[in-house]
């Protein structure tokens, strides 16, 4: 299944299809235990109506057992021989026997009367000879009775009964076991009625389920749906400009809307700069690219005319325009920084000494720390960064260039100062962007391209870094370079 909507009205079907079941199941069992117990009591009930006949001496031809076909009676002796049952019981299971015909025993009153003649034989009577049983040796057992499941055939109906096992001791102290037996055609019929009428109702209650839960999920889809409408329009026109519509329902759907306009945002945003990289790029190549045809065409023409130094240096320029270029697109691309452990006091010390050519000699301080002042990162990135640096300190340092290493915040900070006229506030974030140039610090003709520090900051922040810039006292600019520590 492909659709939302039909996987979610199938899951909950099934779970409530579970749910009804278990439910029901419950149900039945519970009434069934309900119906049992009731039938039990009543079996109970007459159960000890002839145990008590029997306490009492009643002759077993003429016990009252009520009536037969709803409470079929079975009385055993100790034995286990069967001395009554009652009218028209033809057969039965469940109460230790099966046997339905009496065994010829003596009376409960003929048992007593010889047992007292036996105890008194030796004594004188006036009486006619036969003694009442004894009042204080009758009783009826007050222990809860034994209940079982069984089946009675009374007058050729077999039907489920459940049979209460009571004992009666009389005078003669003959302890009979009375089986009485309750129907279970009530418990049976009642189950019956409730299964059937579940049986029947569960397809329906599905099927409303079912039903409900497709059209909740298909009102609740439906901005889904809108949103993926019009990210194909989007997809489709290459419009980065639309957004998708936001329902105002404050849930899960409208934040995926937001998120969703969000990545546009982001996206729109990541285009647009890329496509003004592309055409500021197209144009900082030009310049150096037009200056070197210009002066090589002089030369082939007028060879006396050739400018040799300037050829070079667009030459340089161009090289080194390119090579920015190629680092800032690898960086885009997302390439991950190196591994190499560096020492930043002695890399900071060989770029400084490499910069033969710099109009103003630059000052390093290295603290000395006990545990170094290692990073890890690629050593030609964080080398090109230094070296942007320094190149951006000398065009605008007036005499100074300082350079400062040391350990702060559990890493290492390269600290870059000049004593030029410093970097306004407000442009102190904007010169970090990709082809900024601030009017009043520098031209073409005598600054770079506007990718120093936008390069600087790219790769700082590929190493876990960052790079900032304040002021350096009362005059000039004071970049700051930190990287976290070696691990």
């Amino acid at each position: 299944m492909r659709s939302v909507r039909a996987r979610a009205a199938l899951g909950a079907t099934v779970v409530v299809a579970v749910a009804l079941a278990v439910a029901g199941l419950a149900v039945l069992l519970v009434l069934r235990a309900n119906l049992t117990d009731q039938a039990g009591l009543q079996a109970e009930v007459a159960a000890r109506e002839v145990a008590g006949q029997l306490a009492l001496g009643v002759p077993y031809d003429r016990l009252e057992m009520g009536d037969e076909e709803d409470h079929p009676v079975q009385v055993t002796d100790e034995d286990g021989r069967v001395v009554a049952v009652s009218k028209d019981l033809e057969a039965i299971s469940g109460t230790g026997t099966d046997r339905v015909t009496p065994t010829l025993a003596p009376s409960p009153a003929a048992s007593a009367s010889a047992s007292a003649s036996a105890e008194d034989g030796d004594e004188d009577d006036d009486d006619d000879g036969t003694d009442s049983p004894d009042p204080a040796r009758r009783e009826v057992s007050t222990d809860d009775p034994d209940f079982t499941n069984g089946t009675a055939t009374v007058d050729g109906d077999r039907a489920d009964y459940r049979f209460a096992s009571v004992e009666a001791t009389n005078a003669a102290g003959l302890t009979l076991t009375v089986h009485a037996g309750a129907p279970l055609a009530a418990e049976q019929r009642a189950v019956g009625s409730v299964r059937g009428a579940m049986l029947t109702g569960l397809p329906v209650v599905l099927l409303v389920v079912a039903g409900v839960t497709w059209l909740v999920t298909r009102r609740a889809l439906r901005p889904v749906e809108g949103i993926r409408r019009e990210m194909a329009a989007i997809t489709a026109s290459e419009d980065l400009s639309r957004r998708v519509p936001e329902p105002g329902s404050h849930d899960e759907i409208a934040r995926l809307a937001r998120t969703t306009n969000e990545t546009l945002t982001a996206l729109e945003a990541s285009v647009e700069r890329q496509r003004r990289f592309v055409a500021d790029a197209s144009h900082e190549l030009r310049s150096p690219i037009a200056s070197l045809r210009t002066q090589l065409e002089v030369g082939a023409a007028h060879p006396e005319l050739l400018d040799v130094n300037g050829a070079v240096a667009d030459t340089v320029r161009l090289q080194e325009l390119a090579a920015d270029l190629l680092l800032l697109a690898r960086l885009d691309a997302g390439e991950r920084p190196g591994a190499a452990l560096l020492e930043l006091g002695a890399l900071v010390r060989e770029e400084v000494s490499q910069r033969t050519g710099d109009r103003i000699p630059v000052t390093v301080s290295v603290a000395e720390e006990a545990g170094g002042l290692e990073v890890t990162g690629s050593r030609a990135q964080l080398a090109r960064v230094l070296g942007n640096l320094l190149d951006n300190a000398e065009r605008h340092a007036h005499g100074a260039v300082a350079v400062a290493v040391r350990a702060e915040g559990g890493g290492v900070a390269v600290e870059v100062t000049d004593d030029g006229d410093g970097v306004p506030g407000a442009e102190r974030e904007r010169i970090f962007e990709r082809f900024v140039r601030l009017d009043d610090a520098r031209s073409r003709d005598e600054g770079g391209a506007g990718l120093g520090l936008a390069l600087a900051r790219d790769v700082a922040v590929r190493h876990g870094g960052r790079l900032t810039v304040t002021d350096a006292g009362e005059r000039g600019a004071r970049f700051v370079l930190w990287l976290p520590g070696a691990r």
